[in-house]
C-alpha cells in the first residue's frame, strides 16, 4: 500500500526481505570493494535520505539503505522502537543479504544503533560514521527527563491524530533540518507526519530507558570512528556528548553548521570528510596486508 511515507523512504531500485518477522525495504547497489558502506536513518526518516550518498559511493563500493521498520516502504513491527531494537534487526539483515564487513554511517537512532553494533560485533565493524547519535549523554538528569517527557506527549497527540499535531510537526521539523539543502526531504517527512507519529512516539519513550544510554559501549568500540556532529541540534548537544565522545579509542570529531543531519544539510562537506575516511581506512587495511603478507613469506 502506498502511502505518504513511501516518498521518505528507499528510491528505486529497491528491494525487500523479512528479518525476525520484519518486512524492511532496502537498496543495494555497487560491487565495488570491501568493506560495504550501510546507511542508517534518523528515526521518522528512511533510506531516500541517502540518495545522494548512494548516488556518488556505488561505483567505488556496495552501499545498502534500508528503511527502519514502519519508516519508509518498511512493513510495521512488532516490538517497540528503540536502537536495541534496530540493532537485532541490522544483525539479522546484514546476514540475510550476506555482508560481511561493514562501514556503517548512521544518523540519530541510526547512528546510536551502529555504535551498538560496532561494540558488540567489533570484528564485522571496519569503520563507524555517526551524525549526532543519541546516547551519549545522560537521559536520567532532570532537564533530559523533562524533554524526553514532552516530545513523547508530543507525539502521543499525534498519534491520538490531535488537529494541531501537523502544523507544530512542521514547526519543529523547521529546527529539526533547518538548511536548504534538506528542505525537498523535510517537505516529505513532515506531508507524513501524522503516520510517523507512532514510531516516533516508541522512539522518545525509548530514549529514556537506561538501555539507551551508550556511553558505556563507547570505550569498547576499537574501529576508526568518525563523529559527524551538526551543531545546531537543539536536542541532541554536542556539549553533553564531549564526554563520551572523548571515550571513543579511535575517533575524529567533525563538526558541520546543521541541525540534525549533516548528510542531508551539508552535503559536500560530509562527503569530503566521508572519502577521507574511507582513505585512511582503506589504506591502514593495506598496510595490515602487506605486513600479513611479510610474515606469511
Amino acid at each position: 500500500m502506498t502511502t505518504l511515507r513511501t516518498a521518505v523512504g528507499v528510491s528505486d531500485p529497491w528491494s525487500e526481505t523479512t528479518v525476525n518477522g520484519v518486512r524492511l525495504a532496502f537498496s543495494d547497489e555497487g560491487s565495488g570493494a570491501a568493506p560495504a558502506l550501510v546507511c542508517l536513518h534518523a528515526i521518522g526518516h528512511g533510506g531516500g535520505d541517502f540518495d545522494r550518498l548512494r548516488a556518488r559511493w556505488r561505483a567505488r563500493r556496495r552501499v545498502l539503505t534500508l528503511d527502519w521498520p514502519g519508516q519508509g516502504r518498511s512493513g510495521p513491527d512488532h516490538e517497540p522502537s528503540s536502537a536495541a531494537r534496530y540493532e537485532t534487526l541490522l544483525a539479522a539483515f546484514l546476514d540475510v543479504v550476506g555482508v560481511e564487513r561493514v562501514v556503517l554511517v548512521g544518523n540519530s537512532i541510526g547512528g546510536a544503533t551502529a555504535l551498538r553494533y560496532a561494540a558488540h560485533v567489533p570484528e564485522r565493524v571496519a569503520g563507524l560514521v555517526v551524525e549526532n547519535p543519541g546516547g551519549l549523554d545522560r537521559n536520567d538528569d532532570p532537564i533530559a527527563r523533562v524533554v524526553l517527557a514532552m516530545m513523547a506527549r508530543f507525539f502521543a497527540a499525534g498519534a491520538r491524530g490531535a488537529a494541531w499535531f501537523p502544523a507544530a510537526f512542521a514547526l519543529y521539523y523547521r529546527s529539526v533540518l533547518p538548511n536548504r539543502a534538506a528542505a525537498a526531504q523535510r517537505r516529505k517527512i513532515v506531508a507524513a507526519g501524522r503516520e510517523l507519529a507512532p514510531v516516533l512516539l516508541d522512539a522518545w519513550r525509548s530514549f529514556a530507558a537506561p538501555d539507551a544510554d551508550t556511553r558505556a559501549l563507547a570505550a569498547q568500540v576499537r574501529c576508526p570512528v568518525l563523529v559527524a556532529w551538526a551543531t545546531r541540534d537543539r536536542f541532541v548537544q554536542l556539549r553533553r556528548a564531549r564526554a563520551a565522545i572523548a571515550t571513543l579509542p579511535n575517533a575524529r570529531l567533525v563538526t558541520f553548521r546543521a541541525g540534525h543531519a549533516p548528510h542531508l544539510e551539508t552535503p559536500d562537506a560530509f562527503e569530503a570528510q566521508l572519502h577521507r575516511f574511507f582513505v585512511d581506512i582503506d589504506a591502514a587495511a593495506g598496510e595490515r596486508a602487506r605486513l600479513a603478507a611479510t610474515a606469511a613469506g
